[in-house]
């Protein structure tokens, strides 16, 4: 590892630390930032290619104590102390240990398993709801995370804190036309596209969630695109009780992928 001791953030490497408000900057060159200790050491523990590490020097011997750092040879380190750390935004956070690492080469469509049980991303904007979604697409067998072009990536500094580091586990498809990739995967694979809709004529447990299937969760408070419901197999909704009439798009992910694996599990005979 290359390991150098700084006093100032004025270092060229140092630049996506700076920019942590730049998320497009950070986009246009391929790299994200993971911030926290479960999350770096999730990174690391991961096959992504990690950048650097900024760091105190308490943290770094903790890497190194635990065996995360093994095979990391290549590696730059910075080691600074709180007080200088505490200068980027958001030090509760990132308790002062910080990583930059690149993002992985896209998915495709044309290697999807089959059965394939997919996750499409709609016009989500808030970086955490999509974080959120991410862990719980990891916790319950999404093949793949699909991102449609209105749609905040899950490599936004945000969203890769919220998902805890399960975005190093899933794939990752962005795409230029969420609409034409859905239609795509009907015409081609015969995937169901199953839309989260709080108005939809059926419900979870109506919709068979088996085979090859792509769940669309929408935008915080528009939903599902009109083109992209068009496409729609099945509009499901969650049945609710005390004229509760919607969930924060994080919680309602849960509920549908957790219905989505029951299917799939009892369908293998594993229930």
């Amino acid at each position: 590892m290359r390991i150098q001791h700084i006093s100032t953030l004025d270092v060229v490497e140092l630049q996506p630390y700076r920019t942590l408000k730049r998320p497009l900057e950070h986009a246009r060159v391929g790299i994200f930032v993971a911030e926290g200790e479960k999350v770096v050491r999730r990174l690391l523990d991961s096959d992504l290619e990690v950048i650097s590490l900024l760091l105190t020097p308490d943290w770094l011997a903790r890497l190194q104590s635990s065996g995360h750092l093994r095979g990391r040879e290549e590696l730059g380190v910075f080691l600074a102390g709180e007080d200088l750390l505490r200068e980027i935004v958001g030090f509760n956070i990132h308790q002062g240990i910080m990583a930059v690492a690149r993002v992985p080469a896209e998915g495709s469509l044309d290697a999807l398993p089959a059965p394939h049980f997919l996750l499409a991303l709609d016009g989500l904007r808030i970086s955490e709801n999509v974080g959120v979604i991410v862990r719980n697409g990891a916790a319950f067998g999404v093949d793949a995370i699909l991102v449609g072009e209105t749609s905040c990536s899950p490599y936004v500094r945000r969203a890769v804190r919220n998902s805890m580091g399960a975005v190093f586990k899933i794939p990752v498809i962005h795409l230029s036309c969420l609409a034409e990739a859905l239609a795509d995967l009907k015409r081609r694979f015969q995937t169901r596209i199953v839309i989260a809709d709080p108005h939809g004529a059926s419900t979870i447990y109506d919709v068979a969630l088996t085979g090859n299937v792509c769940l669309v969760l929408g935008n915080e408070d528009a939903g599902v695109s009109a083109e992209v419901t068009a496409l729609a197999t099945d509009r499901a909704a969650i049945p609710m009780r005390n004229q509760t009439d919607s969930l924060n798009v994080g919680s309602a992910s849960a509920v549908f992928l957790y219905e989505a694996d029951r299917q799939r599990t009892a369908a293998r005979g594993r229930y």
